[in-house]
């Protein structure tokens, strides 16, 4: 199956099964709060473990305490595909675990 850009009514729908999460442009993000940098180092170590299973990546900012993600699909010319709300859901499933807000 060949991925395809989300028209703006499957994104707005999907976005509102992710709490959290936004488009801003062409490109899916969302920013969490850790208590410390361990944990939010920690979390970066374990997004990066499901990208590599999903043989999809985002771009990962790691602050002091927070962890920024933000996702496209080059592929399809930079657009937010499914594949971008694959790996969201799949970061939401396990941030709580590192303390994530």
């Amino acid at each position: 199956m060949a991925v395809e850009a989300l028209e703006p009514e499957q994104i707005e729908e999907r976005l509102a099964q992710l709490p959290g999460w936004s488009v801003d442009g062409d490109r899916l993000g969302r920013t969490y709060r850790l208590r410390t940098h361990f944990a939010a180092a920690a979390l970066v170590v374990h997004i990066a473990q499901v990208q590599e299973e999903l043989d999809h990546h985002s771009d990962l900012t790691l602050g002091y305490n927070t962890v920024a993600l933000s996702v496209n699909t080059h592929s399809v010319g930079g657009a937010v595909t499914a594949l971008d709300f694959d790996l969201a859901r799949r970061v939401e499933e396990l941030a709580p675990a590192h303390g994530a807000s």
